[in-house]
């Protein structure tokens, strides 16, 4: 199965989210937290290109955030970019 990598903070909603949804496939992943980490947190800005949290990726494929996250995980396609059958 392909790593997951989410970059977020503790308190945002949709990160929180994006976690409650991987948790509930019992996709496993890893939590970056940028939550008082300036250099992190552009660190992460610098490779999504984006300035939002949460941003996930799935292997080397930068999928976005938890609209997308939740977008690809209804749709089945989630499972695919995981290389797994679907849950």
């Amino acid at each position: 199965m392909s790593k997951v990598t989410l970059y977020g903070t503790r308190f945002c909603p949709y990160c929180i989210a994006a976690r409650r949804l991987l948790a509930s496939r019992a996709i496993d992943f890893e939590d970056i937290s940028v939550d008082n980490d300036r250099a992190l947190r552009q660190h992460m800005e610098q490779i999504s290109g984006r300035n939002t949290v949460p941003q996930i990726w799935v292997g080397e494929t930068h999928i976005g955030g938890y609209t997308e996250l939740a977008a690809l995980a209804n749709s089945g396609q989630l499972d695919t970019l995981l290389d797994r059958k679907p849950s």
